[in-house]
Order: structure tokens, then C-alpha cells, then sequence
């Protein structure tokens, strides 16, 4: 089980008290991924749009991709694994001086990228995902925990990734950076299909209290993810486009296969549940966009915003929003705000995708709607989160 969450049975009745925000890696790690959320998307949009120009020395489209990814997706990751392994584990984590060291390092690399990067900020940036990697191995190795040393390979390929972009955006190596964007997309679905199977038929069947029934890590499981894996790393390997575009429709084909046997419209009612299924439908639509745009029929920017916005975007919503609440000893429920949330995030989904398609001149207008939208998603979280993710626990427990 990867983040096994008991949800309380009794309502807390006390407020929370003490500081606690490196007592457990998703605390800085959630707070300071929704942080980077409000403010890289205006910054983007002003610079996208001519109205000011940005201090970086990248382009402002390979700046803006590299931070949605190794910034913003990076830091949830690590704030996920290092909650994750603990539970997988009971050894700790990095928390305190240790943590808070990590948190800097990331803040550090956010201002490098936009100030440069230059050699310096380069390897400032580069070092995150390494000294991630040894701090979770280090208790994965201790625990024997072999089922979880594939997220060890992932947080180094992720780390290789990052390398590529540098290394080609410096002109130290030919080639476009933007692959080494492309395969770190490829690898963060990976991990979000990986994880969505191990964790959202449990959460749905737990929340629906056993009104439906999910038969878990079946061959269509398997067969979907095998082929969302080669598919997506045929097209960032650049792979013959007539080679990805098949192999990104069958698995569109299978991933909606395994997305109906989950019983989506069971959860409509479910914002906490619902959430989570929505969002992991991106990925076979994503993938359906991604063969028609190997196939020149679409922009290929369709197919890179229904994974990243639509798939990534909304299964971290989803999941910081879940794993907050238990983590902090709270009852699994959401609220107005949090449905608010997440209607903003695919409203948003859906303003960056469909004008590309269906009105190129709109998408102007398509941009500024999605970067509202986006804004008010994650703004709303840390208005209703920050709170909880600076304050001990309301049970008294650690972490």
C-alpha cells in the first residue's frame, strides 16, 4: 500500500497548536510547490504575452516548462515520497534542520532558474533530485523495502533528465532542451498511472464504503501501464512519429479500458474520490491527443497540457489535498473550498486544451482564462491548507 490512510473516526475538537512545518517532508514541500503554482503562471503569461520581459537567460517557453516540471511537479514528488516512505518503512524521513536544508535547496534552485541559471544555478537546480534520492534510499535500503526501490530509478532518471535540459540549454550538447522536458513528462505520468492503480480503486472503494467492487493489479492494469510507458518514451526519445502515434492510441485504448472497470460515476457525488478519477482520465486523453498530434491531425501542445495540466496537475491537487487532511490527523472530506479547487484546476484543462484545437485565434483569450483558473485552484489550497500544513497535528501525533 503506498500512503495508507485511515480516516479519523471523530471529529477533532481541539485547534491545532505548534509549529510544525518540517515535521514531515509533505508539509514545506505541498506549501511551497502551491506557492510556486500562484506566482510562475502570471510571471509566464506577462512574458508570453510581451508585457514584460523575464531575468532568465532561457527562452521563457523552455523556463516555463522546466519549472512546471522540476519545480513545481518535483517538489510535490518529494514531499509525497518522503510521507510515503515513512509509511512504508517506520523509519523517518528528513524532517527538521535536515528538511528544512532540502526546502532551501529547492527555493534556492526556483531562483537560480529564474536568474540565470548559469553554470552555478545549473548545478544548484541539478542537486535537488540526487540528495532526494540518497535521503529516501538510505531508509528504503535500511527497511529492505525492495517493492519501492523502482521510485529510487525514477528519482534518478528524473535527475538525468534535468541534467539533459541543462546540458543542452547551455549548448554543451546538441539538441533541443525541451526533450529533456519531454522524457521528465513521460516519467512523472509513469509514476502518476503506477500510483493511481495502487491507490485510487482502494481509496474508491473505501470511500464508497463498499458499495462497488475494484479488482486491483489485473493484466489490464498491467498491459495499461506497459503501454502508456512505451508509448510516452517513444514520443520524448523521438522515436518515428508513425511508431508513437500507434502506440499512444492503444494506450489511450487500454488506459479507458482500466479507467471504466475503476467505476468513475460511482464517485460523482465524492469530490475527494471524483478528483482523483478526472484527473487520471486525462491520461488517456492526453495520450488519444498525443497519437492524433504524432500524426500531424493536432497541436501538439494539446497533448503535452492534457497530460501535464489535466493529468499531473490534477492528480497533485487531488492528492496533496487527501494526504494533508490525513496527514494532519483531519477527517477525509472536501469542502466547498476544495471543490471549488478543483473545478477551477479542469475549467482551467479545458481553456488551455480545446482552443488549439477547435479556435486558434481564441487561444489567447484560452491562456488567460486557464492561468485564472489555475491560479484560483492552487490559491484556494493555500488559503485552506497553509494553515494546516504549518501546525502540528489536531491528534497529537507526530509528523
Amino acid at each position: 500500500m503506498l500512503i495508507p490512510l485511515g480516516e479519523p473516526t471523530l471529529r477533532p475538537k481541539e485547534p491545532a497548536r505548534g509549529f510544525a512545518l518540517f515535521a514531515l517532508g509533505f508539509r514545506p514541500f505541498y506549501l511551497l510547490a502551491a506557492a510556486l503554482a500562484v506566482s510562475i503562471i502570471p510571471l509566464w503569461l506577462a512574458a508570453f504575452a510581451g508585457w514584460m520581459p523575464l531575468p532568465t537567460t532561457l527562452p521563457p517557453l523552455a523556463w516555463h516548462a522546466h519549472e512546471m516540471l522540476f519545480g513545481f511537479g518535483c517538489a510535490v514528488i518529494a514531499g509525497f515520497l518522503f510521507t510515503a516512505g515513512r509509511n512504508w518503512t517506520g523509519i523517518d524521513t528528513p524532517t527538521g534542520g535536515a528538511l528544512a536544508a532540502l526546502a532551501l535547496l529547492w527555493l534556492a534552485g526556483r531562483a537560480a532558474m529564474l536568474a540565470g541559471p548559469g553554470a552555478v544555478g545549473a548545478l544548484v537546480d541539478l542537486a535537488f533530485l540526487p540528495l532526494v534520492a540518497i535521503a529516501l534510499g538510505r531508509v528504503l535500503v535500511k527497511a529492505g523495502s525492495r517493492r519501492n526501490y523502482f521510485v529510487l530509478v525514477l528519482l534518478g532518471a528524473l535527475a538525468g533528465a534535468n541534467l539533459l535540459f541543462h546540458l543542452r540549454a547551455a549548448g554543451t550538447v546538441g539538441g533541443d532542451p525541451m526533450q529533456g522536458v519531454h522524457l521528465a513528462l513521460a516519467l512523472i505520468i509513469t509514476l502518476a498511472t503506477v500510483i493511481g492503480g495502487r491507490v485510487i480503486p482502494m481509496f474508491t472503494v473505501n470511500g464508497l464504503r463498499g458499495s462497488v467492487s475494484i479488482a486491483a493489479n489485473t493484466r489490464h492494469d498491467a498491459v495499461a501501464i506497459a503501454l502508456t510507458v512505451t508509448a510516452l518514451l517513444s514520443w520524448a526519445l523521438a522515436l518515428p512519429a508513425a511508431l508513437s502515434a500507434s502506440l499512444a492510441a492503444l494506450a489511450a485504448l487500454a488506459q479507458l479500458n482500466r479507467i471504466l472497470r475503476w467505476h468513475p460515476w460511482a464517485t460523482r457525488r465524492v469530490p475527494l474520490l471524483w478528483i482523483l478519477h478526472l484527473s487520471h482520465a486525462w491520461i488517456a486523453v492526453g495520450l488519444t491527443l498525443l497519437a492524433l498530434a504524432e500524426a500531424g491531425a493536432v497541436p501538439l501542445t494539446a497533448a503535452i497540457h492534457g497530460l501535464a495540466l489535466g493529468a499531473m496537475s490534477g492528480l497533485i491537487l487531488g492528492m496533496i489535498t487527501r494526504t494533508a487532511l490525513g496527514h494532519t490527523g483531519r477527517l477525509l472530506h472536501a469542502g466547498p473550498v476544495e471543490t471549488a479547487a478543483y473545478v477551477a484546476l479542469h475549467l482551467a484543462v479545458l481553456a488551455r486544451v480545446l482552443p488549439p484545437l477547435f479556435a486558434p485565434q481564441h487561444t489567447m483569450a484560452g491562456l488567460v482564462v486557464a492561468a485564472v483558473g489555475w491560479c484560483l485552484a492552487f490559491g484556494l489550497y493555500l488559503f485552506r491548507y497553509g494553515p494546516m500544513l504549518v501546525r502540528a497535528r489536531v491528534d497529537g501525533k507526530p509528523g
